[in-house]
């Protein structure tokens, strides 16, 4: 026998065994969620997501289209092709808020004596709503208020899930909430969910209230830029600066604020139409920093943008950047300024294309700190997100697309866990989104909630 003959026999009986490895190796990729697990599991749901949509007892929300209300005039001499693109844009939203769900529901880990004390605010993907909840998972207080109702006559064509769920919200220590229907617009309610006001300005995302009373919230705007692009549409987003009554009396372009600082070299990431920037974030700063940082001082406003990975400090007396980052993080979510002046936040899927916690020093730009999951708990969610520094040093992280918030002591141990208990699907297999959970101290709030 030649040694050709020889050397092809040998491949011919390694084949069975390489490919039995492979077999085994995925065997245990599945049960043990080892790579690329996340990233198969993720890629599935994405495109299995018009079937999902279909199962269960109920007609589940999709994602969709509207375009601006009735009383706003579009801009003359535009094509019809343009303001299709640009209602388009403004209908910028989430799927439908469901994703496969544990088997896992509300309280599943809970350490009294590691984890931080308080109260427990949530909004989630299955209704225009929020809730209040002590550490064990008890409902306390819940507010809830219909979008038709608050903005009627307001045109949302069928399909659309925006008016169905409150993307962020902000507890007054009265009782008092505001909240976001994503890129559509804000309410105000009372304790008992009546309607206090209400503002139609495309807000999104966040916002943020200070001890004036003031609202800074996002907001953006649809329509033709010419520096931009001469014909095609941009999504600008804006920093709106609200009176406690919810009227409108500033507005801060965050493209010009780039635009005339040195960082306008950013710019170059951004998309040249569409959705520029999908800012996410918003966090105004109280000075209590300022001695460390002319960066930190009163009334700069931190922000995050997804689109082009960005995080910024702007000068919003200058209405211009003063500090902008970059790194291998990627489409993060809630940038945070803690007391040791680093800076804290969510990383969608810059670790390997799964997610991680960050904390990072702004003056080094080095990496503090973070947090990755381990093999036997996965950590991973594809937009969405959020991360809080609690007063005790634990961290408290929402894992948005699956339904999922936890407690790290900082020795990166859970001692609090709660899984979303709203459910879907004809066995309760799909969960709906947990945009944020945040711990609220007791003594932050009137204890109105102890009469429910």
């Amino acid at each position: 026998m030649n040694k050709n003959h020889t050397a092809s026999l040998r491949r011919l009986l390694w084949a069975p065994v390489f490919g039995g490895l492979m077999v085994l190796y995925a065997v245990m990729a599945l049960f043990l969620k080892l790579p690329p697990y996340d990233w198969v599991r993720e890629t599935y749901l994405t495109y299995r997501r018009p079937w999902v949509e279909q199962i269960g007892p109920v007609t589940l929300p999709k994602t969709g289209r509207w375009r601006p209300a009735k009383d706003r005039r579009p801009p003359e001499n535009l094509t019809q092709e343009q303001l299709d693109a640009m209602a388009r844009l403004q209908s910028i939203g989430y799927l439908s808020g469901y994703e496969m769900a544990s088997d896992r529901s509300n309280i599943t880990v809970f350490d009294p004596e590691k984890a931080d004390s308080g109260l427990n605010l949530y909004t989630s993907g299955d209704s225009p709503s929020a809730v209040l909840m002590d550490m064990d998972g008890r409902s306390l207080h819940t507010w809830k208020y219909d979008f038709r109702t608050a903005f009627p006559g307001y045109p949302v064509p069928g399909g659309s899930n925006a008016p169905d769920y409150w993307r962020r919200v902000h507890l007054y220590p009265n009782g008092d909430l505001l909240a976001i229907y994503e890129g559509l617009g804000m309410i105000k309610l009372d304790r008992d969910s009546n309607l206090l006001w209400s503002l139609d300005q495309q807000c999104h995302h966040d916002l943020f209230v200070k001890e004036s009373g003031l609202i800074y919230v996002l907001t953006r705007k649809a329509h033709i830029q010419p520096r931009i692009h001469p014909t095609k549409p941009i999504l600008e987003d804006f920093i709106s600066v609200l009176t406690p009554e919810g009227s409108l009396f500033r507005r801060v372009s965050l493209l010009r604020a780039f635009e005339k600082s040195s960082f306008s070299h950013l710019l170059e990431t951004m998309p040249d139409s569409g959705d520029l920037f999908h800012t996410n974030t918003i966090e105004i700063f109280d000075g209590s920093l300022a001695d460390r940082s002319p960066l930190f001082k009163k009334g700069n406003a931190l922000v995050s943008m997804l689109n082009i990975h960005c995080i910024a400090i702007l000068d919003l007396s200058q209405e211009k950047v003063v500090w902008a980052a970059t790194g291998d993080w990627r489409a993060q979510h809630q940038p945070s300024l803690l007391q040791n002046g680093n800076i804290l936040f969510f990383d969608n899927r810059g670790n390997r294309g799964r997610s991680r916690v960050m904390e990072i020093d702004p003056i080094t730009r080095k990496v503090v700190w973070e947090y990755m999951g381990t093999k036997e708990v996965s950590f991973y969610s594809h937009d969405c997100g959020s991360v809080l520094r609690l007063s005790n040093g634990n961290t408290l992280v929402t894992e948005s697309n699956s339904g999922r918030a936890f407690e790290l002591s900082p020795q990166n141990e859970i001692v609090w866990e709660f899984y979303n208990p709203a459910r879907a699907g004809k066995r309760k297999e799909l969960v709906a989104t947990l945009f944020e959970l945040i711990r609220i101290p007791i003594g932050q709030i009137e204890e109105w909630w102890k009469t429910e």
